[in-house]
């Protein structure tokens, strides 16, 4: 494995600028000057867009901004001690010791565990201040080369896993403290989005924690290697869990009915104590959340809770659950259908089966390859769209339920399709397959018979209620409700249609991938399963307003930034603008976040006014998509190209001159309001977002 760290990628006592922007791209260079990535610009960008999510600094005085890019060709280690702190987010402040982790798409798992252990040595004194000692970039490459290849590293009680594998806060087999009392008994989850960093520090941090506050804590950090999964036996006597996590844990269903701490994996490395003293607190509160889960789905004690929460919180991530599942169904066969419309026409919807059962690449119809190649495409699609209905029940059943939901939510789905309930009938479906697959396990059962319970018994009888609520009950009223919306959606012309469109566009804009953003995007995405070009275009023409209108905010900020008011915008924030062109082109909202963050009583206004020009003039045109997302790199999925484009840019040309106007004319209450702008937009303080699509 060759080295991650030369001293050409080293510097010591450095001035690389005065914001987190500005210390990436000059870190980013070097590592593309050493030959070790493509392009040092795109390198930067994916660890910008990194940053903006989740700020990269640590206590200690230590940021590790990272990211994956296509541009990397090999795992590598970028090194900066700083002469100029600069922030990166953390709660203690700025930060004089940087390295960046740059990983190719495709690292192996060694490079991988090697990448980890180092993130977990930053977060000890003696590995830091040894940093902060170092006479030369030798020195520093010769520190990283021990501590990543064990030569110095210390046998710490609270790491005695393997970087890959569960993380243990004893240091021996013994559970009793010196009292002979028995020691609190904690397990958890960390986990980040690259999985790289974050992910081990948050383990180690919390491992630490534990063991100053007399409890036994074991880890299981989910990171981009190898997971080892921790032992069944150990969660089983586990008194409380504690999840660290900016991602879905995986196989949540094991810790089924724990007591539970949830934050974000940051919180780990930031507040480790405090989250090990709520675990604490939570196991002997009866009323404290619970991990949720059935006793069956689990293999874990019968009778286990789902965790407290409002009902309509519950809902909401239940319907967004299956939506998120739904999408790369939408996806990848709404792309298909406009590949196959692109290459064969429109009249390919009713000759595709015939042209692939009559014919074949060695007998090829008349019209030629090109023509059979859009028919094979086509038929693709259409048959990955028929899994619509089906995949939003049938994760918004897994959503309440875990893997015991799967199957009856699917089959429920599939009936309302059969009964023309269509996705309002699927959303249904799932609700009543969830909470019937919930309920039937959550009684205590005999011993033999728990492990029929989840693949047999449940399924069973949740499909048997769920289902024949709708063949018998549900399904027609549903199915007359859904040819009612579709002939109303048909039927808006003229104003009607405008002010839908001002809706869905005033709903995208007003939080920037928040609840109300999600609601509209979610609208839009389930309902490309009924649309159709000649029959029913109304689902298209709402998907075509929304991601529109969603294009619509980052695009005004470049617009502004960079093009109509510099001067109005600090450095940091002209040099997002300038990412986000890209980002708004390509539907990602991420773009406009640093913005609204540092200014949102002028940036979400100005935003909500050029998206609801966007979504009217979008929907008075009859624009449509058949691509749920893509932005300007699906075109060959939009009907009505040409007035989608004039949408989207008088939207973004409208909202900008607002923004420049708010910026000009109405002044904050604060007298350091524009300082603070700069400063918000310097210091990388952006709260993570989502961009439209997450769910």
């Amino acid at each position: 494995m060759s080295s991650l760290i030369s001293t050409d990628l080293v510097g010591l006592d450095e001035d690389l600028g005065g914001t987190s922007t500005d210390v990436i791209r000059a870190l980013a260079a070097r590592v593309a000057a050493s030959g070790r990535a493509g392009s040092a610009d795109s390198l930067a960008d994916d660890a910008i867009k990194r940053e903006a999510s989740v700020g990269t600094g640590v206590p200690g005085g230590i940021a590790i901004p990272h990211a994956r890019s296509a541009s990397v060709t090999e795992p590598t280690l970028a090194f900066s001690r700083l002469a100029r702190t600069v922030g990166f987010g953390a709660p203690d402040g700025d930060a004089d010791i940087v390295f960046m982790i740059a990983v190719p798409e495709g690292a192996d798992g060694d490079h991988m565990t090697v990448l980890s252990t180092l993130a977990r040595a930053l977060i000890r004194d003696d590995f830091t201040a040894a940093l902060r000692a170092a006479k030369t970039p030798a020195d520093i490459v010769q520190l990283v080369d021990d501590e990543v290849s064990g030569e110095v590293a210390e046998t710490r009680g609270a790491t005695a896993a393997s970087a890959a594998g569960a993380t243990s806060a004893s240091s021996s087999a013994a559970d009793a403290t010196g009292d002979g009392a028995r020691r609190p008994k904690l397990v958890g989850v960390t986990a980040c989005p690259t999985g790289i960093a974050h992910t081990f520090m948050a383990a180690d941090a919390l491992v630490a924690a534990a063991k100053r506050l007399g409890a036994d804590l074991q880890i299981e950090p989910q990171g981009s290697g190898t997971v080892t999964p921790l032992d069944p036996a150990v969660i089983a006597e586990a008194d409380a869990v504690i999840f660290a996590v900016d991602v879905d844990v995986r196989d949540q269903g094991r810790f089924a009915g724990k007591p539970v701490v949830r934050g974000p994996v940051k919180r780990g490395v930031d507040a480790p104590d405090a989250m090990v003293k709520e675990a604490l607190a939570a196991a002997k509160d009866p009323n404290a959340a619970r991990v949720a889960g059935t006793a069956g789905a689990a293999g874990a004690a019968a009778g286990s809770t789902a965790e407290k929460q409002g009902f309509g919180s519950s809902l909401k991530r239940w319907l967004l659950t299956g939506v998120s599942y739904m999408i790369p169904f939408v996806a990848g066969g709404g792309l298909l259908l406009a590949l196959g419309f692109l290459l064969s026409g429109y009249e390919i919807a009713g000759n595709a089966a015939t042209v692939l059962t009559d014919y074949s690449l060695v007998n090829l119809p008349p019209e030629g390859l090109i023509y059979f190649l859009g028919a094979a495409a086509f038929q693709i699609g259409n048959l990955s769209m028929g899994f619509l209905v089906a995949a939003l029940a049938g994760y918004i059943a897994y959503a309440i339920a875990d893997r015991p939901g799967i199957a009856p939510g699917f089959v429920a789905g599939a009936v309302a399709v059969f009964m023309g309930a269509g996705f309002i009938g699927g959303l249904v479906g799932g609700l009543l397959a969830g909470f019937a697959a919930y309920w039937i396990g959550k009684p205590d059962v005999p011993r033999w018979l728990r492990g029929l319970m989840p693949v047999v018994i449940i399924p069973l009888l949740a499909s048997i209620f769920a289902s024949g609520l709708l063949v018998l009950v549900l399904g027609g009223p549903i199915a007359a409700l859904t040819v009612a919306l579709t002939d109303f959606l048909n039927g808006l012309s003229g104003t009607g249609a405008i002010v839908l469109g001002v809706i869905l566009g005033l709903m995208m804009c007003i939080d920037l991938g928040g609840p109300v953003n999600k609601v509209a995007y979610s609208f839009a995405v389930a309902g490309l399963s009924a649309g159709s070009i000649s029959d029913n275009p109304a689902p298209l023409m709402i998907m075509a307003a929304v991601m529109g209108a969603g294009m619509v905010p980052p695009l005004a900020m470049a617009l502004a930034s960079t093009v109509l008011y510099r001067k109005g915008f600090s450095q940091v924030e002209r040099s997002n603008g300038t990412a986000a062109w890209l980002l708004g082109a390509s539907f990602i909202s991420e773009g406009a976040i640093p913005f609204a963050a540092a200014d949102p009583l002028r940036v979400i206004p100005a935003s909500m006014v050029g998206g609801a020009v966007t979504g009217a003039i979008s929907m008075a045109a009859g624009v449509t998509s058949q691509a749920p997302h893509g932005g300007i790199f699906v075109f060959f999925a939009i009907g009505n190209l040409g007035m989608w484009a004039l949408a989207i840019v008088a939207g973004t040309v409208v909202s900008a001159f607002v923004l420049v106007l708010l910026k000009k004319f109405v002044r904050r209450g604060a007298a350091a309001g524009a300082d603070a702008s700069a400063e918000a937009a310097e210091a990388g303080s952006v709260v993570g977002q989502r961009s439209p699509v997450a769910a």
